[in-house]
């Protein structure tokens, strides 16, 4: 198994063990091929964890047929990379220090150098996925980009921004999270040789699970410790982030509420603490974790026109995964 995932994880992997080995040479092997500048930043960021969930859903969505392995390993390193890109820019925007409990490339590098750096990434997935040769996947991969791209301008320009932000979070969480997963999945099928409908069904699949996923990081963010999350508790709340959490408890208290004291007095630290108290205090995180549930249900219903093996139960696995995982 791969050093660093958990027991829980390894055996998702199981059936795309070898696969997912490749994946990870490819990654690593970006650094020992670069320009001696780029070497430090490549080694760091992929050296730095991640439970490599969206190249395992891209390599478990090509594993229903029969295929050649190689395009299908090729894609889930894309998708690892756009991953990686996107949280360098992210973090660069967000002016954070951590990620995952390591210092973020912009706190240690400067904001130029992580832009830059990101930049470089995007590009070298996008290579990646021309080396596929299959214009619908490298359609729908630069469709992800603007995505991500358009999901963080969203980000942006409703933080701080009561109304607006709790208008656009379902859309914002698909294009920032969400249609990553949906792509993964999707090019997995396509490039594994899945039947249309099959891979409509993988499609669906990702995108549920990538909703899923998204609820749960706003959840562990009001709910997680810093040490689980690598980050401070609250941090989107700081940032001018509505989430399902704090969108529902503004629904609660729609007059009475910390979250909108922040929001107008942005040195009023002291209601971070108080809003994530009221959070936990009530019904919020139940009805969180509802949702959580529907959307892996909706995900699990989806697999179900497809043939019942190895990978079917791994991506089964996912779903309960992203129900129950603390970090």
């Amino acid at each position: 198994m791969l050093k660093g995932l958990d027991e829980q994880i390894a055996s998702i992997y199981a059936p795309i063990q070898d696969e997912l080995r490749q994946v990870e040479d490819r990654l690593r092997s970006l650094a020992q091929n670069e320009r001696p500048y780029l070497e430090p930043l490549l080694d760091y960021v992929m050296t730095n964890g991640g439970k490599r969930v969206r190249p395992a859903i891209t390599l478990l969505a090509a594993d229903f047929y029969d295929h050649q392995p190689e395009n299908p390993i090729t894609m889930a390193a894309a998708v690892e990379l756009l991953h990686v890109a996107t949280l360098i820019h992210d973090d660069t925007v967000d002016n954070s220090d951590l990620r995952r409990g390591k210092a973020t490339v912009s706190s240690l590098y400067g904001q130029h150098v992580a832009v830059l750096f990101g930049d470089y990434v995007f590009a070298t997935s996008a290579t990646f996925v021309c080396d596929t040769g299959n214009v619908r996947v490298i359609r729908r991969f630069s469709e992800t980009i603007m995505d991500l791209a358009s999901g963080q301008l969203i980000e942006y320009f409703s933080a701080f921004d009561a109304e607006q932000a709790r208008k656009l979070y379902d859309e914002r969480i698909y294009r920032k999270t969400a249609s990553l997963f949906q792509t993964s999945a999707e090019t997995g099928a396509i490039l594994g040789g899945a039947p249309e409908p099959q891979i409509q069904a993988l499609k669906y699949y990702g995108h549920n699970i990538g909703m899923a996923f998204q609820i749960m990081d706003d959840l562990l963010d009001v709910q997680g410790s810093a040490q689980e999350m690598g980050k401070p508790v609250g941090n989107d709340l700081l940032q001018g982030v509505l989430t399902l959490p704090t969108i529902k408890l503004l629904e609660l208290y729609p007059k009475d509420n910390p979250v909108l004291d922040m929001f107008k007095d942005r040195e009023q630290h002291g209601k971070l603490q108080q809003a994530l108290d009221m959070i936990n205090d009530s019904s919020i995180i139940e009805d969180c974790y509802a949702v959580i549930r529907q959307y892996c249900d909706t995900a699990s219903q989806a697999l179900e026109v497809l043939p019942d093996c190895a990978a079917r139960r791994s991506l089964l696995d996912i779903c309960c995964y992203t129900r129950e995982r603390r970090h």
